[in-house]
């Protein structure tokens, strides 16, 4: 049947009728909401390329994930460390006294009913900024392997409940997995950031997770933006290896790799949508120029539709208590 039988618009005549045949919603169990936890005590320092973000000390952090749950239901959370001092490479990060271990167990005794994914790459804890241990002027794969397997049991034994390395290494999921089940942690998924791509929109993670480069970029192990084919290619490795959750990064420039990555494997699909996109939403919304909770509903329904699973977001707590507010 054609126009005039056929009046697409007859489904979206009322609220009520557009709400009841909705394809895609998203609930507060699709969401995970990203921290960052620092040395000290009562410290919540702004992060001021991301408004409303803060490095939280353990004390901080522990109050406000348990707002979180409390106030918007969201239950999962992902942590990245900004440590006391920094290595050559990453060795600061690999034991329980580590900044992030400590802030699990604090967490876990504190809201056990919350979810902790943890965040592996050496970036936050060398001095170079680099994902890896340096080697003639590049990161050296191989000998990078040996922190991230070590820093992922620490993880897991301080209670982290998914482990999920970002460093894009080569072979990294089958060494952490390896690790993992020697030390009785076969049980602990691994959601791996198999399609990472070298992007530009991790400018305001680099300021708050004090990570950024201290010299050339990170080309060579991350994915060139130009490559869908590849990223195919990496999801499938990273899949043999055994990780449980495979991750695209960033969400927005890339939908059409989410939905090749879903369409493709059909497996838990998880998106990250970063720093920079984040920034951008709010830098516009501040100068007045778009509807700011609209723009986030949007762009959330966006990466789900696209075939996400799963959103990482820096506008998971706002948009929860958004959708609270308007019930």
């Amino acid at each position: 049947m054609s126009f005039p039988v056929t009046r697409l618009r007859r489904l979206r005549k009322t609220p009520a009728i557009r709400n009841m045949v909705r394809e895609t919603i998203v609930y507060k169990d699709d969401l995970i909401m990203p921290y960052f936890v620092c040395p000290g005590e009562g410290v919540q320092n702004p992060i001021k390329s991301m408004p409303g973000n803060y490095q939280h000390s353990i004390d901080m952090l522990v109050k406000e994930v348990k707002d979180l749950y409390e106030t918007t239901g969201v239950d999962k959370i992902l942590l990245f460390g900004i440590p006391e001092e920094k290595d050559e490479d990453g060795t600061v990060a690999c034991s329980q006294h580590a900044i992030v271990p400590r802030a699990i167990t604090s967490l876990k005794e504190a809201i056990p009913e919350v979810m902790i994914v943890a965040d592996v790459c050496n970036c936050e804890y060398t001095t170079h900024g680099h994902c890896g241990t340096i080697v003639d002027g590049d990161v050296n794969n191989d000998l990078t392997l040996k922190t991230l397997a070590a820093q992922s049991v620490a993880l897991a034994q301080a209670g982290a409940d998914i482990i999920a390395p970002s460093d894009m290494m080569d072979g990294r999921v089958a060494v952490i997995r390896k690790a993992l089940d020697e030390n009785g942690f076969e049980n602990t998924p691994i959601m791996a950031y198999s399609a990472k791509y070298a992007s530009a929109f991790y400018g305001p993670f680099r300021d708050a997770a004090e990570s950024a480069p201290q010299f050339g970029d990170r080309s060579t192990y991350q994915m060139d933006p130009a490559n869908s084919d590849e990223a195919l290619r990496e999801v499938q490795e990273d899949i043999s290896e055994g990780a449980d959750m495979v991750m695209v990064k960033p969400a927005l420039s890339y939908l059409d790799v989410i939905s090749r990555v879903k369409s493709t494997f059909n497996m838990p699909v998880v998106a990250y949508n970063v720093s920079g996109e984040f920034s951008m939403v709010k830098a516009a919304a501040q100068n007045g120029w778009i509807d700011e909770q609209r723009i986030i509903r949007e762009i959330l329904t966006s990466i789900k539709r696209a075939g996400a699973d799963v959103i990482i977001s820096y506008h998971a707590k706002e948009f929860m208590l958004n959708q609270i507010q308007a019930k």
